[in-house]
């Protein structure tokens, strides 16, 4: 079966386990948000309100259905990529339709989204620890959260295959325990059941001081309970868009209970503070329990956390290996750690997301300081998928009368909530911004320098060489440079080859090889791909492979390399014995020598003064990024580094004068 139609499949599967796993994969996020939500809206020292409570619930009531339910779960999860989502998957789609431009907003939105994950675990964890302080009031949870992060970055590189199995089954008791919770509190107060009507939240952001301190900017806090959505829709590939859709009924079903549960449990407590109700950690979340549930419930409440994290650490994982397959990120090592289809391993980001992690923690200490700068650089992300998703909906020839509306509706909603947490930047959100800009900085570096190289990266004619090449490979006066010679080559086209791989063989030192390899690597818009393509250029004497990979797809080169040789060898189309006479006797397999070039930047190279801030960015992160040897999967021993100075705009005459 082709791996288009296994997702198409994946797609199409609608069952148990299925619906099972999907709760413990892909809901972390937005479902651990009733830890903080309704705590951020009320704030702790205020006097609580009946109309903030029922305009803050109706808010989130209205934001879950059209941000997450509307916008994503029902027309962003059509946007799939043979199977996959996620920003970097879309953005992957809509190229297609040769708009340069959409380059901006995926790598703004996938550094956004990678930028405010770093938020994600400390946030979590420290909400549903600081439950402890119900008990112990001065007990500093601050190592406790530090120590949770440090023990699950460090598992990591296990993979997650069995903890995995350990998740769907808490995160059903999770959110059946979010269902009744708000059940009991809903049951003796039904009145709260009146904010379902969005009168109530047009009624807090348009009213005066009065009612909300912060007025319109509440909406930064209620922006809190959708944060999750865009990561719903990067694991989309993970469980398939039936089981997210028929599983969010329930999730979404018992977020509102909980939520609703909440409010009517504030309700019954007006005129009072959150902190007269439970001292300075007062969270309405764990209020609303009964006192002799609360020990379970905080327990309960830290592993949903440490899943939300969980879920957090691998979706950047398959975030960072998506952008350095589209040219957006330098190579950098990955992992497999066990046989399930995209899962992976990145140790310098996993623990590159530690430190962040940690650093949030002390920085911030307290959850309630992180709401503060939680939701800023995500909101960014949004209105970067709902830009993507524009052009997507203009290239499935979805109507305009349709397309104007959808987008303008979302994109005032996503402004007026970019807005409300603007006010966040000072409070904390600067945090996030620096972190996303950083990422943008690099995405960007990367991306324009690779472009630049591609623009002055000459090509030839391998007609030119046929002869020469030919002749070369029999010649016996050169010492024999290797049985098999093999050049990874960027060249789109078969019938054309890098100047420099010429120079190579031909100049730089000749190199004699019975056979010549060019390899190349395609790197495809869809997910899962595993083709190849073999040529034969001169009979016996140069082949060409054309790799053609899905960008989720590892690049193993050398594994790749002696699977198509296999083939090649069963069907008589090559021999790969060493032309050495006492080793062909005994039909040993000829060595294997690849080449690979490193650039330098050329001193001769007269550039201009973004072309330069742009080159010698990308040489020094190029100097923390993964080899080229390493990044392919090659064999060390049998690899050959030369260097080649790239030469951008030469002077063309340096005006010389000879005297007598």
């Amino acid at each position: 079966m082709s791996t288009t139609s296994a997702n198409h499949n994946l797609h199409s599967k609608l069952s148990a386990a299925g619906l099972l796993i999907t709760l413990g994969i892909i809901y972390g996020d937005i479902g651990t948000s009733p830890l903080y939500v309704m705590k951020a809206i009320l704030g702790m020292n205020f006097a609580i309100n009946k109309d903030l409570v029922l305009g803050g619930v109706s808010l989130v009531f209205w934001t879950l259905t059209l941000q997450t339910t509307l916008k994503y779960v029902i027309i962003t999860l059509s946007a799939d990529n043979n199977g996959e989502g996620g920003i970097f998957a879309l953005y992957a789609l809509v190229k297609r339709t040769k708009i340069k431009w959409l380059i901006i907003p995926a790598i703004i939105g996938g550094s956004a989204l990678l930028a405010d994950g770093i938020i994600t675990p400390p946030i979590s964890v420290s909400s549903a620890v600081e439950g402890i302080r119900t008990f112990y009031p001065d007990l500093n949870t601050v190592p406790i959260v530090i120590g949770i992060l440090v023990i699950l970055f460090t598992i990591q590189q296990f993979g997650t295959k069995l903890v995995g199995k350990f998740f769907a089954p808490v995160m059903l008791v999770w959110f059946l325990m979010l269902g009744v919770i708000g059940i009991i509190q809903i049951a003796g107060n039904l009145e709260v059941l009146k904010a379902i009507n969005p009168y109530y939240a047009y009624h807090l952001l348009m009213a005066d001081q009065g009612i909300n301190p912060e007025g319109f900017f509440v909406l930064g806090f209620v922006f809190l309970c959708t944060t999750g959505a865009e990561a719903l829709y990067s694991d989309m590939g993970h469980c398939g868009r039936k089981n997210i859709r028929i599983s969010w009924i329930f999730v979404k079903v018992m977020l509102i209970l909980n939520y609703f549960g909440q409010a009517a449990y504030l309700i019954s407590h007006e005129g009072v503070s959150l902190q007269s109700l439970g001292g300075s950690n007062a969270n309405p979340f764990y209020l609303s329990m009964a006192s002799w549930f609360q020990p379970i419930g905080i327990v309960i409440a830290t592993l949903a956390a440490v899943i939300a994290s969980q879920a957090l650490i691998s979706g950047s994982f398959t975030l960072i290996n998506e952008a350095m397959r589209l040219n957006f990120w330098p190579k950098v090592k990955i992992k497999y750690p066990t046989e399930l289809k995209g899962q992976l391993y990145i140790p310098s980001i996993n623990w590159l997301l530690l430190l962040g992690c940690i650093g949030i923690v002390l920085h911030f200490e307290e959850s309630s300081n992180m709401e503060h700068a939680y939701g800023l650089a995500i909101i960014l992300c949004m209105i970067m998928t709902t830009v993507l998703l524009n052009f997507f909906l203009i290239m499935k020839r979805v109507s305009l009368f349709i397309i104007i509306p959808l987008i303008a509706i979302y994109l005032i909603i996503e402004f007026s909530f970019l807005y409300a947490n603007i006010t966040k930047f000072a409070d904390g959100g600067y945090v996030t911004l620096i972190i996303a800009i950083a990422l943008i900085s690099i995405m960007t570096t990367w991306y324009l320098a690779k472009q630049i190289s591609k623009n002055y990266t000459k090509f030839v004619k391998i007609e030119d060489y046929k002869k020469v090449l030919a002749e070369l490979s029999v010649d016996l006066s050169i010492p024999k440079y290797a049985t098999h010679l093999v050049y990874m080559t960027n060249a789109s086209r078969t019938d054309e080859i890098e100047e420099k791989v010429m120079y190579s063989i031909l100049q730089k030192r000749p190199k004699r090889a019975d056979i010549y390899w060019f390899v190349h690597v395609n790197i495809l818009n869809e997910p899962y791909n595993r083709e190849y393509k073999v040529t034969e250029i001169i009979k016996d004497d140069l082949f060409r492979i054309d790799f053609n990979l899905g960008f989720r797809e590892a690049t193993k080169i050398n594994l790749m390399f002696k699977e198509v040789l296999i083939d090649m060898v069963n069907k008589g189309e090559v021999d790969v014995t060493s032309r050495y006479e006492s080793l062909s006797k005994n039909n040993i397999i000829g060595d294997f020598k690849f080449v690979l070039s490193e650039k330098f930047l050329s001193n001769d190279s007269d550039l201009l003064w973004h072309e330069k801030i742009i080159m010698n960015t990308y040489f020094l992160i190029k100097k923390f990024s993964l080899s080229e040897e390493r990044g392919f999967g090659l064999d060390s021993s049998s690899v050959k580094i030369e260097k080649f100075p790239m030469v951008l705009h030469p002077p063309e005459k340096i005006g010389l004068v000879r005297i007598k």
